[in-house]
């Protein structure tokens, strides 16, 4: 049995280890000043969040979603086991309200009241992690010389639009606040939270959960699991919407890294102008003679684990430098001089693309046997349907957590076809599909399947001597090439909308064009044509 965390929490432990993380992550982000210093601290609140709820929930043996009134006990009894003197105040529907009259930080508050971001993060936090959405409004704070903090917690977008205070979402297993960037999807998540609650070793439950049941997915972990404490750089590959990113994180949970940094890039989503500079940071001096500094991923992950997806979209000059990064575990700065030592654990995930990418020279045949020490492949949904309903189950309790409304299972004719629907999109498709259905149903019991009305083509009849693996290619390919043709049609050939629309980067859906032969720019001149009601 675990050791028990909670009776660890004390105002000294708060402090010593707010310091001791600050001074680590101030030198992650470059500083501590402007919103470098509010983002570090709003990104120790989230870290420390995680720890204090675990502590919390193994304490009172507390399982499953919360309500709301057990959301406002666990953080007040947080807040006042570090030092506060929280309590409950009249609070409406959707919504949570408290008051406190002592702050864990002491009169010190009043010089940095930007510490208030600290405790906007460990509300945020949890809220977010337990409804999906919050935003965290400090409507008094002692830091500012009310002589009281009064917060205000909305756990419901609509009822706090108007409002101006700090929104934290739950997206895929990752609370996000306003310290993102927009240039590319980067999502960083430290394991240092547990030394908010003076523990060490990580349990079972920081690993993240992954459905598995039939022999191919549980070889893969299996490998995992072999792999998962070495210094092998791993390769994983698949289909869109396999898994790849939550295979990554499980290797970096069970690595003896987890207690650093895991950094997530998708390699697709950054302008090709821009690859080399968010992975390997950039220098240059300015026309005032000072010298500005861009710290790269690689220099964000020191120590712990950077996963590189759609390693397989990067330009030949990024291949390159990633090659030397690989080879030397060296890099320069774009623009700089000094050469940095690197220590990072790189996780790469690929198309199943790859090897024709590398037989026409668009990717590095030494970088892939660099990076493919040892390979991880995920098999699309089709080809492993023994794990299509328990990711129904798993979804469906996901979103009866997330909307406040029970569906626990399949009607007959939802059943039917969940398992006869090819999935071209594997399990992001199957998440799409339930989260839509589950929305429009009303019984406990979901009776249909909102599916994409893709229809059959009839060039799906397959001649006599074709083996079913490539009668099932065949049949993948055209499929996608209907939900392109569909996806156009609809955003009248706007890349950019196909590729939100699909989740996929406008760079993949350019590729995938181009091998289904497909022109947006058909698509685009019937957009000039006027509206049906408008030529009236």
């Amino acid at each position: 049995m675990p050791e028990k965390l909670f009776p660890h929490l004390s105002p000294v432990l708060f402090l010593q280890t707010f310091v001791a993380q600050s001074i680590e992550v101030s030198l992650k982000n470059g500083g501590g000043k402007g919103s470098n210093r509010l983002n570090y601290i709003e990104q120790l609140g989230l870290t420390a969040s995680g720890c204090f709820e675990t502590a919390y929930r193994q304490q009172t043996e507390q399982e499953g979603a919360l309500d709301h009134g057990q959301y406002a006990d666990m953080i007040v009894a947080i807040k006042n086991k570090i030092g506060g003197n929280f309590s409950r105040a009249t609070s409406e529907a959707g919504m949570v309200r408290v008051l406190n009259t002592r702050c864990p930080f002491g009169d010190a508050v009043m010089q940095a009241p930007e510490l208030c971001k600290m405790t906007s993060g460990v509300f945020g936090g949890i809220a977010a992690r337990n409804f999906g959405y919050a935003k965290v409004i400090l409507d008094k704070r002692i830091a500012t010389g009310d002589g009281v903090c009064e917060a205000r917690i909305y756990t419901d977008c609509k009822k706090s639009a108007g409002f101006e205070g700090d929104e934290y979402h739950r997206e895929q297993g990752v609370i996000r606040g306003r310290a993102t960037t927009v240039k590319a999807r980067i999502g960083k998540e430290s394991r240092n939270g547990r030394a908010w609650c003076g523990a060490g070793e990580p349990d079972a439950v920081d690993k993240p959960a992954i459905v598995a049941k039939s022999p191919a997915m549980l070889y893969a972990l299996e490998i995992v699991k072999v792999v998962a404490p070495t210094l092998a750089t791993v390769l994983i590959t698949g289909e869109t919407g396999v898994g790849k990113e939550i295979v990554a994180r499980r290797i970096h949970a069970m690595s003896e890294r987890r207690n650093r940094s895991f950094v997530a890039v998708n390699c697709g989503a950054i302008p090709e102008n821009l690859v080399e500079t968010t992975l390997f940071g950039h220098e240059r001096g300015a026309f005032t003679g000072a010298y500005e500094v861009h710290h790269g991923l690689f220099e964000q992950a020191e120590g712990g684990s950077l996963f590189l997806d759609e390693t397989d979209s990067l330009p030949l000059a990024a291949q390159a430098r990633l090659l030397r990064v690989l080879q030397g575990g060296e890099f320069e700065r774009v623009g700089g001089k000094q050469r940095l030592s690197t220590n990072v654990r790189v996780i790469a995930a690929a198309s199943m693309r790859l090897e024709k990418y590398i037989a026409e020279g668009a990717f590095r045949m030494d970088l892939y046997y660099r990076i493919n020490v040892v390979p991880i492949l995920l098999p699309p949904l089709r080809e492993r349907r023994e794990d299509i309903l328990p990711l129904v189950h798993h979804i469906l309790a996901q979103l009866s957590e997330k909307y406040h409304k029970v569906i626990t299972s399949l009607g007959d004719t939802a059943l039917m076809r969940v398992m006869h629907y090819d999935w071209p999109g594997n399990v992001r498709e199957l998440e799409n599909v339930l989260e839509r259905s589950f929305l429009f149903s009303a019984a406990p019991v979901m009776s249909d399947l909102l599916l994409p009305q893709t229809g059959q083509p009839a060039s799906l009849k397959q001649p006599s001597d074709f083996s079913l693996k490539q009668a099932k290619q065949q049949a993948s390919e055209q499929v996608e090439a209907l939900i392109l043709k569909e996806a156009l049609t609809r955003f009248y050939g706007n890349v950019s909308e196909v590729a939100k629309s699909l989740g996929l980067t406008p760079r993949a859906i350019h590729q995938k064009l181009n091998i289904h032969s497909l022109n947006p720019g058909a698509y685009r001149a019937q957009g000039k044509q006027p509206h049906p009601d408008k030529r009236k």
